[in-house]
Formats: C-alpha cells, sequence, structure tokens
C-alpha cells in the first residue's frame, strides 16, 4: 500500500508541473472519489443518488469544454519549460528570439531601452511554449512579400526561432504565383514597393476578391490607428512597423491555425 501511495505521489508530482497534467490530475481524483461514493450507492436513497449520476454524466463534458477553451485562447500558457526534451534548448530558443528581436526593433543610433527589453522578453515568454512547430507542412510556412528583404533579416530570424519558414516574393505578381503552387499559414507584407505606394492594398484585395482567407499583416512604416483600421477595412489581420507586435500578432495567427 506504501508503495502504491508513493507511486501515486510520484505520478501527482509530475502531472503538476504544467496546466495540462493539473487538468489531468484533477480527473483523475474526481474520478477516484467517485468510485468510492459509487461502491457504497447501495446505502443512498434514489433522491441521493440522482446529483451523483448528474454529476458523472456532466463532469467529463465540462472538461472537455474547458480545455478546449484553453487551447483556443491560451495554448501558450498549457506548456513548462520541462516539457521541452531538452530545458537548455528551450532557454536557448527563447534567448536567440529574444536577441533577434531586439535587433529588429533598435534604431541605428538608439539603443533599446530596457522598458522594451522586458517587453521583449514578455511576448517571447507568453508565445515560446506553445512552439508553432517544425517540419515542411503549411502550418509553419509564411509568405514574405517584400521588394527589400534585407531589411527584414532579424525579424525573420526571431520567427525561425519558434520553428517558421519562409518564402520570399519581391512583388505582388510573384506572390500569387507562389500562393498558386503553396499554402501559407499566413502573409506578411510591406506597403509601398516598386508597383506602387499602397501596393501591399492591391495583394490584400486581390486576395480577398479570389476568396483567399490567409491572414496577411502589413509590416511597413506606419502604426497609426487609422492605418489599422484601414487594413481591417480591407480584409486585413494587422498592421505594424514594430518587430515586437508583429511577432506577437503572426505567431499567435499560426498557431490558431495548427487545427485548420
Amino acid at each position: 500500500m506504501n508503495d502504491q501511495t508513493k507511486s501515486f505521489g510520484d505520478t501527482a508530482k509530475s502531472l503538476a508541473r504544467n496546466p495540462l497534467g493539473i487538468i489531468a490530475l484533477f480527473i483523475v481524483l474526481v474520478y477516484g472519489f467517485a468510485s468510492l461514493v459509487t461502491a457504497f450507492a447501495g446505502s443512498f436513497t434514489a433522491s441521493e443518488r440522482i446529483p451523483l449520476i448528474y454529476f458523472l454524466i456532466t463532469f467529463p463534458v465540462l472538461v472537455l469544454a474547458v480545455f478546449a477553451w484553453l487551447v483556443s485562447k491560451h495554448s501558450g500558457k498549457l506548456f513548462a519549460p520541462s516539457d521541452f526534451k531538452n530545458e537548455d534548448n528551450y532557454v536557448k530558443m527563447q534567448m536567440a528570439v529574444v536577441a533577434s528581436l531586439t535587433a529588429a526593433t533598435a534604431k541605428s543610433d538608439t539603443p533599446t531601452s530596457a522598458a522594451e527589453l522586458n517587453k521583449i522578453v514578455e511576448v517571447v515568454h507568453a508565445v515560446g511554449p506553445a512552439r508553432v512547430g517544425s517540419g515542411d507542412g503549411w502550418r509553419n510556412h509564411i509568405l514574405w512579400v517584400d521588394d527589400r528583404p534585407e531589411n527584414n533579416v532579424y525579424a525573420r530570424q526571431a520567427f525561425e526561432g519558434m520553428g517558421l519558414r519562409f518564402s520570399l516574393a519581391l512583388s505582388t505578381d510573384e506572390a500569387f504565383e507562389r500562393l498558386a503552387q503553396t499554402k501559407y499559414a499566413a502573409i506578411i507584407s510591406d506597403m509601398g514597393r516598386r508597383e506602387g505606394p499602397r501596393e501591399g492594398y492591391v495583394l490584400l484585395d486581390r486576395l480577398r476578391k479570389e476568396g483567399d482567407k490567409t491572414p496577411l499583416f502589413f509590416y511597413a512604416a506606419s502604426n497609426a490607428p487609422e492605418h489599422k483600421r484601414e487594413t481591417r477595412e480591407h480584409g486585413g489581420q494587422g498592421c505594424t512597423n514594430n518587430a515586437q507586435e508583429l511577432f506577437e500578432m503572426v505567431t499567435r495567427a499560426v498557431i490558431g491555425r495548427q487545427t485548420d
């Protein structure tokens, strides 16, 4: 009996390391108590047994609903560093992403402030546990449309640290050539290109006209509220000139499409 108690204690300790384990532990405990109660069901009256029956029926449905809500709305909080095969690799991954985002947001003659650095760390920590994956599928593949891709090297490195990969297009026509061949989890685009100062909207409008609902985000020179609003009016998902904000918006959108 002592061995069984010790084994259960070890199992409970391991399950309590992250939210998913806590949910599983709670289910085990509740049904353990329910089993004890049902073993003595003969001593209960019919009116006393009815609430227990309703509980045993509704509890799994409630747990499933809560789990679905957590996965869809708070997937980044479901895992702990220990869920990775190597916690050192997890820490190194986060450090690399933070470094890349810091480089992407730093101005040529203005160092990143302590407040900005703290915000970067918070963003990476919030998204990091829900690493978007790896492999060759479309779910971790992003199309980046920009006629000057060298300007976005550090931003792409930050995304790649999360397991994302990229295809680059220098123009709207080239973007549609790639879209005709490959499905993407998201599209990032600049606004003004050689084709025109509002070429980003040309790309977005054409996408939506053709029925393509791939999330699209503008990484352009403006972060003004009116431009964010105009982006939404055209059917886009976001507009920013801030690498941190872009990183958070895109990774969350990609994570949200993992179950598509």
